[in-house]
Formats: structure tokens, C-alpha cells, sequence
């Protein structure tokens, strides 16, 4: 199995098909910025493709032996306590020979706190 890194950008989903398209345009930015990734994509939780099963999928597909899911997400509610782990967790029992890592959701980062303050 391959040892390529793949990032998975999961966010919550929008009826609003150009709030997923900036979630995407987001995702894609930082394929660029970080050459060392073998496969960055987007995932959705509800109401948009793909979904996070499915973007994992494409990810071992890709040939990543590894892949990074990022919650989207700047609070710590119900999706990202309880929905988004789940459906890692059954990822990873599908999948065993694949290391799936959760991180914290981006609300978490203190780096976030020196983005909103660029904005002033």
C-alpha cells in the first residue's frame, strides 16, 4: 500500500450549491499551498457530494495509505462531537490498513484567532 498523505476537508454541506463550491475552491487552495499532500479534496456531512465515506473512498482509491480529515466546522457541536467521529470510525473499521486521523475542528486553532484579527 502507498504511504501518500491524502486531506479531507469536512464541512458541513449547504442546499446553496456556491457555498459547496467555496468549501471546494478552499479545499483546492490548499492542495496548492502544500505540495507534499498527494490528494486534498471536500467532503460534505449532509446535503451535498461527496459525502465523507465517500470522499475517504477516493482517497485510498488515489493510493493514499494515509489520510487527514479536518473538521470545517468553528464550534464543537453535535457534528463535530459526535457525527463526524462515527463516520470516521466506521471508516477505519472498513478500512484497517488505512491510518484515518481526525483532527480538531478549525474553531480549535489558534491560528484562527490571528486570521480573524487580519481582518480588522
Amino acid at each position: 500500500m502507498s504511504q501518500h498523505t491524502g486531506l479531507i476537508l469536512a464541512a458541513h454541506g449547504s442546499r446553496k450549491e456556491s457555498s459547496n463550491e467555496e468549501v471546494e475552491r478552499f479545499a483546492q487552495s490548499l492542495a496548492v499551498e502544500h505540495y507534499d499532500i498527494h490528494y486534498v479534496a471536500c467532503a460534505f456531512l449532509e446535503l451535498a457530494k461527496p459525502d465523507i465515506a465517500e470522499a475517504i473512498a477516493a482517497a485510498i482509491c488515489a493510493g493514499c495509505g494515509e489520510i487527514i480529515v479536518i473538521p470545517y466546522f468553528l464550534a464543537a457541536g453535535r457534528h463535530v462531537q459526535t457525527d463526524v467521529p462515527e463516520i470516521i470510525e466506521q471508516c477505519q473499521k472498513a478500512h484497517p490498513e488505512i491510518c484515518i486521523r481526525l483532527t480538531p475542528h478549525l474553531g480549535a486553532s489558534t491560528a484562527l484567532q490571528g486570521a480573524v484579527l487580519k481582518l480588522l
